[in-house]
C-alpha cells in the first residue's frame, strides 16, 4: 500500500513511524514532510493549504491511501476532492471538519445528539459577551469559534483578559467552566463505526502546575491509570457513538479521527471540544502503544471497513514532554541551532518546528520537538523521556518538569 501523509508536525512524524510499521505499507510519502520524517519516508515541497496541490500529488503517487494530519485541509475540503477521485482518505469531509471548524456547530451537533457538554453562548457584539461574561462568572471560559491553532481558547480569573479575548474574536463562544480532570479521547470512524482508543492526558499551560499561557500542548501521557475503568465505554456511549449517528442523520457520515476533550465533572462526562484530527501531542504517547497495524487500521476506516475491527494494545507506559522555543506561545523565537539528538533505548524524538541548513537542525516554531519515552510503566517511561529532553539544547528553549508526575506518584502508590 502506497501511502500519502499530510503534515509536517510531531504528529505527522508520529503517524509516520506508526505507518511504516505495518507490513501493509509499501511506500510512504510525506507533504511537506520534516526533517525527522524525512529519515524514513519521500518528502515533497508542497503548499498544504492548496486543495489543488495535494490532490495532485496523490494523483501522481497512485496513492492508495491519504492520510491528513493537520486541521486546516480537512476544513478546506480537501478530503472531498481526493474521495471524488475514488482515492481513499482517512480524515473528514469538510462539513463533517466542522465540528473543529466551529465551536458553534460541534455545539449544534452535541445538543441534537443528546452529548453532555457545557452550557454556552455564541455571541458577536460586546453586549452579548458582557452578558454572558456575566451570567457565568469566574474562571471565564472564552473560544474563539474558528480554527485559531491550538490558541483561540482563555480560561482566566481576569475579567478584562477574558473580555478582550473575546473582543478579538469575530464570533466567540462562552461557556461555563467545567471543574474536574481532562482526558483525551480519540475514536476512529469509518463514517457508521467508531473505535474508542485508550484515553491520554494532554497538558495544556506553559509552565509546571499549570501555570503560564494556554498552549498547544506541553506534554502527554497514557494510559490513565486514575481514570475510571468504564471511561472508555462511557465515552463510547454518551460521545462518541451518538455523534457519529447524528452526523450520519444529517448526511455528512464523519470518517476520520474524532477527537474528544472530555472533563470528569462530579456530574459525570462533559465535553470540552472536539478535534477532527489526531491530536498533538497526544498522538506522539498512543501511536507507540498501538498494538494494531496503523496502516491497516486506518484504510479500514477510509474504506467503511472497521466494523470487525478491534484495537490491541501495549501493555506499556508513555510519556511525552515537549521542548518549546523562547518565547511561546506568544511570541517564539525561531532561528536557533538544536544539538545533536540522543540516541537512548525506548525514546523517540519527534519533529515539530525544524528544518535542515548548512548549520544542522534549526528551531522554526514554537514547539521544537516532542520527548517520548517508553516503560513499564509511567516512571519509567517519564524517567527515559526527561533523561533524552536533557541532553537536548537549544538557547533559550525550556520544557515542563512535571509531565505525569502526579500520576506516576499515584501509580506507585497503589
Amino acid at each position: 500500500m502506497k501511502i500519502l501523509l499530510v503534515g509536517s508536525g510531531g504528529r505527522e512524524h508520529a503517524l509516520g513511524l506508526g505507518l511504516l510499521a505495518d507490513p501493509a505499507c509499501t511506500s510512504l510519502h510525506a507533504a511537506p514532510g520534516n526533517p525527522g520524517i524525512a529519515t524514513f519516508a519521500q518528502c515533497h515541497a508542497i503548499d498544504i493549504t492548496s486543495n489543488a496541490q495535494i490532490v495532485a500529488l496523490a494523483q501522481e503517487l497512485a496513492a492508495d491511501l491519504v492520510v491528513i494530519g493537520p486541521e486546516l485541509p480537512l476544513v478546506n475540503g480537501v478530503a472531498d476532492d481526493l474521495r471524488r477521485l475514488k482515492i481513499p482518505v482517512f480524515g473528514p469531509s469538510k462539513a463533517a471538519a466542522q465540528l473543529e471548524g466551529s465551536k458553534t456547530f460541534a455545539k449544534e451537533v452535541m445538543s441534537d445528539a443528546g452529548v453532555p457538554t457545557a452550557h454556552s453562548f455564541t455571541c458577536t457584539t460586546q453586549i452579548q459577551i458582557e452578558k454572558a461574561l456575566d451570567c457565568f462568572g469566574p474562571p471565564y471560559v472564552v473560544k474563539d469559534d474558528g480554527l485559531a491553532g491550538g490558541k483561540g481558547v482563555v480560561v482566566t480569573q481576569d475579567r478584562q483578559e477574558a473580555l478582550a479575548h473575546a473582543l478579538a474574536c469575530k464570533r466567540v463562544v462562552i461557556e461555563e467552566y467545567l471543574n474536574g480532570p481532562e482526558v483525551s479521547l480519540f475514536g476512529i470512524s469509518d463514517g457508521t463505526s467508531i473505535l474508542a482508543m485508550q484515553p491520554a492526558q494532554d497538558f495544556k499551560r506553559a509552565h509546571d502546575n499549570d501555570e503560564g499561557s494556554n498552549t498547544g500542548g506541553m506534554g502527554a501521557y497514557s494510559p490513565l491509570s486514575w481514570a475510571p475503568s468504564d471511561i472508555v465505554d462511557d465515552t463510547y456511549t454518551q460521545v462518541l457513538a451518538p455523534m457519529i449517528a447524528e452526523m450520519n442523520a444529517r448526511g455528512t457520515p464523519f470518517v476520520g479521527l474524532l477527537y474528544a476533550g472530555l472533563a470528569l465533572t462530579d456530574h459525570g462526562i462533559r465535553v470540552i471540544e472536539f478535534n477532527v484530527r489526531f491530536g498533538d501531542p497526544e498522538t506522539q504517547v498512543l501511536i507507540p502503544l498501538l498494538k494494531t497495524p496503523l496502516a491497516t487500521l486506518l484504510y479500514k476506516g477510509a474504506t467503511a471497513g472497521l466494523s470487525d475491527t478491534v484495537l490491541e494494545w501495549r501493555d506499556e507506559a508513555a510519556v511525552t514532554v515537549v521542548l518549546a522555543a523562547q518565547g511561546y506561545p506568544t511570541a517564539p523565537q525561531c532561528g536557533g541551532h538544536i544539538s545533536e539528538l540522543p540516541t537512548i533505548e525506548n525514546v523517540q524524538i519527534f519533529h515539530a518546528g525544524t528544518c535542515l541548513n548548512g548549520q544542522g537542525l534549526i528551531a522554526t516554531g514554537g514547539r521544537v520537538l516532542s520527548v517520548t519515552g517508553v516503560g513499564s510503566d509511567l516512571t519509567e517511561a517519564r524517567d527515559r523521556a526527561y533523561r533524552a529532553i536533557s541532553q537536548i539544547s537549544l538557547p533559550g528553549s525550556f520544557y515542563r518538569s512535571d509531565i505525569a508526575f502526579n500520576a506516576s506518584v499515584a501509580e506507585k502508590g497503589n
